[in-house]
């Protein structure tokens, strides 16, 4: 059993464990000029100073805040969204099934970057025939500034996700035995019900691990508001989110520890965020 475990455990390591170790190793140091600074930087041991600072940085606080409301917003979105897609494409009544599993996963086979550029056209004004074509019913969107920009990402994460989880959960469904389907059918339950009263239940398993995909992709927020603020139309900033800070603190500021502590934080509030699901699948598992 170790012997097959080995790889397993030599890899999680290596990729997860030692990074993280090795972040948190460059947080406790920071670097200190002495005199006239001639001499460069000399790395210093700073114990969790770089915590405090991050846990009382406006920036840091704001770009947590933000990621978590993102994520009130699209989590449920995307789960709720690839259920119904998930229970029509496993339905009775839904024709070209095949189709429209393709057509539902293609967005998800375009890379992030590419996504965000071709959805930065279309939120751009004077580029955007979206936005021309709003303009003509008299609606005026400014999908790059304020509040809306919130709403803009998640409508890309939720183009560029959907179909995975659609396909994650309608997999789930197809392991459920037809004879409870088609007894539900004989007691006179339509297509509604049936996929409510009987197939969700039967797949909440498979719904709280795209749940958890979702929340911790969430987290990560990066590529998507990268682009917008790269373009320089938008309201988002270098450090909008907790992983742009990061970015930013480390490549622009060349200040590695103290991107090393934002990152380590952000990876314990997706620990305990995934813990907090992990602990709430199994309850209603057990009822």
């Amino acid at each position: 059993m170790l012997l097959l475990l080995g790889p397993f455990f030599f890899l999680f390591a290596f990729t997860y464990l030692g990074p993280i170790l090795y972040a948190f190793g460059l947080s406790l140091f920071r670097e200190r000029f002495d005199g006239i600074g001639w001499d460069g930087p000399e790395k210093v041991f700073a114990g969790f100073d770089n915590y405090s600072r991050a846990l009382t940085d406006s920036e840091f606080l704001t770009g947590v805040g933000r990621v978590l409301l993102y994520g009130l917003i699209y989590v449920p979105l995307l789960i709720a969204l690839a259920s119904v897609f998930a229970l029509l494409l496993d339905s009775a009544v839904t024709a070209f099934r095949k189709t429209w599993q393709t057509v539902l996963f293609l967005p998800h086979i375009v890379p992030g970057l590419i996504a965000s550029i071709v959805w930065l056209y279309l939120y751009t004004p004077g580029l955007s025939p979206v936005i021309d074509g709003l303009e003509v019913l008299g609606w005026e969107v400014d999908f790059l500034h304020g509040a809306t920009v919130l709403f803009s990402l998640v409508n890309i994460a939720v183009w560029s996700n959907l179909g995975f989880n659609v396909v994650l959960i309608f997999v789930a469904l197809q392991a459920i035995p037809r004879s409870t389907i088609e007894a539900a059918r004989l007691d006179g339950a339509g297509e509604a019900r049936i996929g409510l009263r009987v197939k969700l239940p039967q797949v909440l398993p498979a719904m709280m691990v795209a749940t958890l995909f979702t929340i911790i992709g969430s987290l990560q927020l990066f590529t998507e508001p990268y682009i917008l603020q790269a373009s320089g139309n938008s309201s988002v900033s270098s450090t909008w989110t907790p992983n742009m800070l990061s970015y930013t603190a480390a490549f622009q500021s060349n200040d590695y520890h103290y991107a090393a502590t934002v990152s380590v934080l952000v990876a314990v509030l997706a620990g305990v965020l995934s813990f907090t699901v992990t602990k709430i699948s199994n309850r209603r598992a057990l009822r």
